[in-house]
């Protein structure tokens, strides 16, 4: 027997229990799988599910590592200093800087200065600065005087685009910075007119078409921001005899004078009809139309659509009872009868120019936005079209013992338009669904087509050519077909989101940002 002592032996730790991280990371690739690829919803669903589910997880393994893993203890204090220092850490130094059209957050830099930043920083002078970049030639002349082009389709008639841009490619002119929003350009002659925020001013700005130089400004001491919406004025302004009649984001009606930009008269249309603001501010575009400037107002007490006299700036008259939501006024003649057609938050109404009567009314889903205007189809048909999951509806208006009725022809989750505008090309209508480009048959509600992701931008028709601005700021030549989606040319004018509607003049094509403009001279066919 051996007289020596027996070795002492440490006792051995157990080892570290992984099942329970493997459970959760097994559960959250189900739920993304499930999210994305089983599920029939839209992206914005989609993606606010995922940045929901992304923390829980984070969560859910931080308290395994502390409480469940049988890690050394070392290493759980370790992990836990580290997610508060990292915490803390993105708290400090990161902000919120928008939205994309998904609802993805774009995040930048706290204390990074970006003009027209929370400081109310005003537009430095050599901001404003034209960066002229080529030879102005003009070939083909046009107005673009309002929201969505001449007749309020986003259709453009009298220019022929040339097909080929890598043969002959667009022209840029000139590029400038500009104040913060996602309002247009209207264009008459050498006018080219828009709304900013500049600091804490919300203004209404003119430039010259052909050099980008400024003209005048008109400013009024408001300023509306949201993490979501972004900052500044939202609505395009309307260019009519002389005149320009905007409409900003907190309410203000202006009607000034186009030569100087004198103010001619201006009403609060919130504080007047008793309305409240909407989540993203007022978005409506004035239509101009019998001598009258008619906005939704979204006064419930008959004050939800208002009409002004365009030379006094008297109200002349006021109807509905709907709140409004982000769309604009359109004229259309149906039935035999002239009408304006409005989308409410939770109708959409027609009314008689010349009284705001309401000749027929048709409820809508009030549970999101209504952006897009409507879309004339010829023969009666008016299509209405929500993002969001809601889709489009296709009516026929008729006559009926004196009285005016819609009439549902189909209604189908296949187009789906968030804030883009449709347009109708050759018997097809073709849309953003989703930021995914779709085709359309009207006369059935049968999707053609679905292709090409380009996110949340906007549209002009150009005669038998389509141009795509992208959401993050290119635009894209595109033969409208049936058949399938004919690409022809891209360039690439802007980085980052790019949400403003475009306007064609002619065979100039002006594009802005929150942030910059710029204008191209488009190639004509010979």
């Amino acid at each position: 027997m051996s007289d020596k002592a027996s070795p002492v032996r440490r006792p051995i730790g157990r080892p570290i229990r992984w099942w329970p991280a493997a459970v959760v990371l097994i559960l959250f690739g189900g739920f993304l799988a499930r999210t994305w690829w089983l599920l029939d919803q839209t992206r914005q669903y989609s993606v606010m599910q995922t940045i929901a589910a992304v923390l829980l997880a984070l969560v859910l393994l931080l308290l395994w590592l502390l409480l469940a893993s049988r890690a050394p203890w070392k290493w759980r204090l370790t992990a836990l200093g580290l997610a508060i220092l990292a915490g803390f850490g993105a708290s400090q130094m990161m902000t919120i800087r928008g939205v994309s059209g998904d609802l993805v957050p774009i995040l930048g830099l706290k204390g990074r200065s970006e003009r027209d930043s929370a400081a109310l920083a005003p537009v430095a002078s050599e901001d404003r600065a034209v960066r002229a970049s080529g030879r102005f030639e003009g070939s083909v002349r046009g107005d673009y005087p309002q929201f969505l082009g001449p007749s309020r389709n986003a259709s453009v008639t009298g220019v022929e685009l040339a097909r080929d841009w890598d043969a002959a490619p667009p022209r840029e002119i000139w590029r400038r910075a500009v104040g913060a929003g996602w309002s247009g350009f209207a264009v008459a002659g050498d006018w080219a007119i828009t709304q900013e925020q500049d600091g804490d001013e919300e203004q209404v700005v003119a430039y010259g078409l052909e050099t980008g130089a400024e003209r005048w400004r008109h400013a009024d001491p408001t300023r509306y921001e949201t993490t979501i919406g972004g900052m500044g004025p939202r609505s395009t302004p309307t260019i009519a005899d002389g005149a320009v009649y905007t409409l900003g984001a907190t309410g203000i009606l202006n009607a000034l004078e186009l030569a100087t930009g004198k103010r001619l008269w201006s009403h609060d249309i919130l504080k007047e009809n008793g309305a409240r603001n909407r989540e993203w501010g007022k978005s409506c575009s004035p239509l101009v139309v019998d001598g009258l400037v008619v906005v939704s107002a979204g006064g419930v007490s008959n004050q939800s659509l208002v009409a002004y006299d365009r030379a006094t700036g008297e109200l002349a008259w006021a109807a509905g009872t709907d709140t409004s939501s982000y769309s604009s006024p359109v004229l259309a003649e149906l039935a035999g009868r002239r009408q304006i057609l409005m989308r409410n938050q939770g109708s959409m109404t027609a009314h008689d120019p010349a009284t705001g009567k309401i000749l027929w009314s048709e409820n809508w889903s009030a549970e999101q936005p209504n952006v897009a205007v409507p879309l004339l189809l010829g023969g009666n048909r008016v299509l209405f079209s929500s993002g969001y999951g809601i889709g489009s509806k296709l009516f026929e208006i008729a006559e009926s013992n004196g009285t005016l009725e819609p009439r549902l022809l189909w209604e189908s989750p296949r187009l789906k338009a968030k804030f883009t505008n449709l347009v109708a090309h050759r018997g097809f209508v073709y849309g953003l669904d989703d930021g995914v480009l779709v085709c359309l048959d009207p006369s059935t509600g049968e999707r053609c087509w679905k292709k090409g992701r380009y996110g949340h931008g906007q549209m002009i028709l150009a005669q038998d050519l389509l141009l795509l601005t992208t959401e993050k700021g290119e635009v894209v030549l595109i033969e409208p077909n049936p058949d399938e989606l004919r690409e022809l040319g891209r360039i690439a004018p802007f980085e980052g989101k790019t949400w403003n509607p475009a306007a064609l003049a002619g065979s100039l094509l002006l594009l802005r940002t929150d942030k910059e403009a710029v204008l191209y001279e488009l190639p004509v066919q010979g």
